[in-house]
């Protein structure tokens, strides 16, 4: 138990988010944030998330007075350990988030560290600027963290590094007195360096250090070789040196890039802009046979330079082959290569473009290099860009213990030593006996190297060693950089003495004790790294703290190891001007702990850790609190970390032990609350549409009082169903329709208009008695009783459907059952069943596409009128199927018009945002995107929602109605 009295004077000075002590969230707090991308985890005292630069000041005095570090963090740049230790986690990302200023003449923007890259880029977009660095994480990598690794990314062989980019930072020094560093002549330097202040004292030491031509000699002989410009390793003394011998202006600024939250914290940055890039551009995936042969393309790419230069090998490739996200983008592979190096071209022309892509082939053609030249064009390029970002997160899909470390993926030599120092490379790992990956910045020297390496064993954390070791020699050797953007943090720390050798390291120590001489800031990292393999994730032996689970995890293994897949590489922090799905309530909330990556690492800490689970199991309940199960971390999260089956599993082990909840109960017997409800219709809609009722109805049910109520039917779906007579079609198509207990209850007349399109359309449609979807027993985390259901549901349908008649289903959350849950959680005896009859599930726009891409469905069945239509696409439907579907639907009658709508979640998630703790947060996610686009639409415009819970909040968070595919489709008729 930490001093409890050490953190009473801040917490009454701190005026963010404080969490220091051992009970409920605050520990969960501590778990979170002790684990990034990196391999190892350190927990911290405490996690502080300051509003202001006078919070900012308070830590830095209360760290000052108790010797205790800071550990500044951002998000999406950190991958060698930079942000976890035993201090104060000191988290900018949520407030200190503002572009500040904008300069187009001058071409720069003054941003706070929290400022996300790609949100940045879209907002400078308009005055035909951008920010050039970008790396691959840009959707959530934040200034912040940027400047403190000098991130480089995709183009750094033509835009450059952060540091490049670095014009000024305003920064909060050890003493809490705050300084900005800038380009500074020869004049203000030696005025600056008499101020009697922690500034003057910076400004003087570290000139001295400079200024001393011996010491100038040591960095020019010991840094890495000045053509490599991805080079991290240590500070950038070197280009302290470089500027001062060419009598140029001297920027401290430079210093600060790269220096991990050593020696400052950031809290402002002026960086420099360029101009967008000319909009022809093209990508010539070059297909080769061996890594080594990709990297002899690499040099002539160079060459006939190009904006970029990035390889993909096979190992990655494979793994988009059956990703639900990555596998339609890799259509221009051709055959098996053993890599595929991506080079870009940019051009204002596009016949000038197309011409250098031709002579570049031509070039490596004649000098028999590749087997296969696809040229992408302009937007056909994101195919191989999103190939190539994904490696990060694809890598981590595999099963087992064994993973992808990162390790020695940021090591950077010249293009030219590349083709030797990589065979060297491979020979090493060969020699080890272990499996590996290679992609990224070929161009730049910088070839991402990934070992599989099991950390569980003392076998796998003994090659964990050796491996990196023996790299830094190789380095050492090619005079290269053991960091290229990726920082050294923890993991490589350790061995900058051995590659810069102590003259060079003693000069680098010199400067943190300029800087920082309490080592109040980020103590551990740059200079005075513990041992690499020390405070490894695997050090302490899984206390194996099973829950009982009830999905077949297949070759994922377990539950403990789907929470394994999270690579921490943050695509859950993309924000809404990102756009996608995931994760809706972090884009509301900007919280860490509401984040994909945050869930899965507090169940991965809760199932292994020696910890209180009374505690902890609030802990974590809390946490999963705000996962809306949209499962868009399927289809978006790199490694497919399904937070909403965690969810579930720990859901059900919670009620096990601590009983279900009324409101829970009631939820999740949704349909026997309409079964009785419908009895009475007219009273229950009554009451649904008074005010006062209904206000009173909902804080009995624990419903937030101005969520509004669905009203009923006037009868049933299957009730109308039963009494039609005369309505069987003699025809050999055939199909059984899915009646859902929404559309059954509350959305009857879209049910009824999807049968009589499909009627009128000459389909037999046949509906048998059969359960609920189980749908609001998964989303409530009461699996037995979603099994249960489940193998119901298989034992009816899977004698009944094949291919020529097809289960199809209204509402996208209930049919979607059959493909994603069901076959995981039914009994094994009927798992191939389950397996057989997802195969032969639709949801209705699927269908419709289906028969009308075989020709049994017809246009001059529609009508030729025109209409306007925007779509507004279910989390369910764009995780598990696609949007595809209902935009080719609703664009089939000849003279419709029907677009997407670029809306994330909508934010109600079922029962999610009737809840009254969870209505706001509910309603500020419609807000996000949804409600701002709704309102934007004409009078004209026909808004179509697949989803019943759109629909709902859609009408709650706009009044605009909207309908559903089939309704859309039966009225345009002829």
């Amino acid at each position: 138990m930490p001093d409890m009295a050490m953190f009473d004077q801040l917490k009454k000075e701190f005026s963010g988010e404080l969490y220091v002590d051992h009970t409920g969230l605050d520990e969960a707090m501590r778990t979170i944030y002790s684990t990034d991308a990196s391999e190892y985890q350190e927990r911290p005292m405490g996690v502080a998330i300051p509003q202001s630069t006078k919070d900012l000041q308070t830590l830095i005095r209360w760290a000052a007075d108790h010797r205790k570090t800071l550990i500044p963090r951002a998000a999406g740049t950190s991958l060698a350990g930079q942000v976890v230790g035993n201090g104060m986690v000191v988290d900018i990302s949520k407030h200190f988030s503002s572009i500040l200023e904008l300069n187009v003449d001058e071409k720069w923007v003054r941003v706070q560290p929290g400022v996300i890259r790609d949100d940045l880029n879209a907002y400078l977009k308009p005055f035909g600027l951008m920010y050039g660095p970008e790396t691959s994480t840009s959707s959530r990598a934040m200034i912040g963290g940027m400047i403190g690794n000098n991130s480089c990314g995709l183009h750094s062989i033509v835009w450059g590094c952060t540091r490049d980019h670095l014009l000024e930072v305003k920064a909060l020094l050890d003493d809490g007195s705050e300084v900005a560093f800038k380009k500074t002549n020869r004049d203000e330097w030696l005025r600056k360096s008499k101020l009697e202040n922690s500034e003057g004292r910076i400004y003087q030491e570290l000139g001295l250090l400079i200024g001393d031509v011996q010491n100038r000699n040591i960095i020019a002989a010991a840094y890495p070789h000045a053509a490599i410009h991805r080079r991290n390793t240590g500070y950038a003394l070197d280009r302290l040196c470089e500027d001062m011998e060419k009598k140029q202006d001297l920027n401290i600024a430079a210093l600060i890039a790269g220096s991990e939250g050593t020696l400052c914290i950031v809290t402002e940055a002026k960086l420099a802009l360029i101009n967008l890039p000319p909009t022809n551009k093209a990508v010539v995936a070059v297909h080769t046979q061996s890594i080594n042969e990709s990297l002899l393309v690499n040099l002539i790419a160079l060459e006939h330079r190009c904006f970029a230069s990035e390889l993909v090998d096979d190992f990655i490739l494979g793994f988009t082959e059956d990703h639900p996200e990555f596998s339609t983008k890799r259509s221009f592979v051709e055959g098996k290569p053993k890599a595929i190096l991506m080079v870009e071209f940019f051009h204002e022309d596009a016949e000038a473009l197309t011409n250098q892509c031709r002579d570049f082939v031509e070039n490596l053609k004649s000098s028999g290099l590749g087997y296969a030249y696809p040229i992408l064009l302009n937007d056909q390029t994101d195919q191989a860009w999103n190939l190539r970002k994904a490696g990060l997160g694809l890598l981590r899909n595999l099963p087992g213990d064994a993973r992808p470390v990162n390790l020695i993926e940021d090591c950077a030599v010249t293009p030219q030593d590349l083709p030797s120092y990589i065979a060297e490379v491979e020979e090493l790992l060969k020699s080890k006996n272990l499996q590996y990956s290679m992609y990224a910045h070929a161009g730049a020297g910088e070839i991402h190297v990934e070992p599989i390496i099991n950390l569980k064993t003392p076998e796998g954390k003994q090659q964990f060693r050796e491996v990196l070791q023996s790299t830094a020699a190789l380095v050492k050797k090619y005079r290269g950089s053991l960091s290229g953007e990726h920082g050294d943090g923890r993991l490589r720390g350790e061995f900058i003495p051995y590659v810069l050798g102590e003259e060079a390291y003693g000069l680098i120590r010199d400067v943190k004790k300029i800087f920082d001489p309490s080592c109040l800031f980020n103590f551990g990292k740059v200079v005075d790294a513990p041992p690499m393999d020390s405070h490894l994730r695997n050090d302490a032996k899984p206390s194996a703290h099973p829950i009982p689970t009830y999905f077949d995890y297949g070759a994922t293994g377990s539950l403990l190891h789907l929470t394994e897949k999270c690579s921490g590489s943050g695509d859950c922090r993309k924000t809404e001007v990102t756009g996608g799905t995931m994760c809706p309530s972090f884009m509301a909330t900007r919280n860490e702990k509401d984040t994909t990556r945050a869930r899965a690492n507090v169940l991965r800490q809760y199932l292994t850790e020696p910890i209180d689970h009374t505690t902890a199991d609030e802990e974590v309940k809390h946490i999963m609190d705000l996962c809306l199960s949209c499962k868009a971390c399927i289809k978006e999260c790199p490694t497919q970390v399904d937070v909403s089956k965690m969810k579930a599993e720990f859901m059900q082990a919670y009620h096990d032990k601590n009983g279900i909840p009324l409101r829970t109960r009631l939820i999740a017997g949704f349909s026997k609350q309409m079964h009785m409800a419908s009895s009475i219709p007219r009273i229950y809609n009554a009451i649904a549409g008074n005010s006062t009722l209904r206000k009173w109805m909902n804080k009995s049910i624990g419903f937030h009082p101005d969520r509004s109520m669905p009203k009923l039917g006037d009868t049933t779906l299957r009730k109308w169903i039963k009494n039609r007579k005369g309505q069987s079609l003699s025809t050999d198509k055939k199909l059984y329709l899915f009646v859902d207990e929404f559309t059954n209850y509350i959305d009857v007349e879209k049910g009824k208009k999807m049968i009589l399109l499909m009627e009128r359309l000459g389909y037999q449609v046949h509906v048998i008695d059969h359960p609920d979807s189980a749908r609001s027993q998964l989303s409530k985390g009461i699996l037995k009783a979603a099994k249960a259901i489940a193998n119901q549901q298989v034992n009816l349908f899977a004698s009944l459907i094949k291919d020529d008649v097809p289960l199809v289903g209204i509402e996208p959350s209930a049919i979607l059952g059959f493909r994603d849950e069901f076959p995981g959680l039914v009994d094994s005896s009927i798992q191939q069943h389950a397996l057989a009859l997802a195969k032969n599930v639709y949801l209705f726009e699927e269908w419709f596409m289906r028969e009308a891409d075989a020709g049994r469905i017809q246009k001059d069945s529609f009508t030729k009128n025109s209409k306007s239509i925007r779509i507004h696409g279910h989390c369910h439907q764009k995780a598990l199927a696609s949007m595809v579907s209902t935009k080719r639907a609703l664009s089939f009658p000849e003279q419709y018009e029907a677009r997407l709508i670029p809306s994330g979640c909508c934010g109600m998630a079922g029962s999610f945002g009737y809840e009254k703790e969870h209505y706001d947060i509910s309603m500020k996610i419609g807000e996000l995107v949804l409600f701002k686009k709704v309102r934007e639409l004409n009078e004209e415009d026909i808004l179509v929602a697949s989803g019943t819970s759109c629909r709902h909040q859609i009408l709650d968070g706009t009044g605009r109605k909207s309908y559903h595919p089939a309704e859309v489709l039966y009225d345009a008729l002829v």
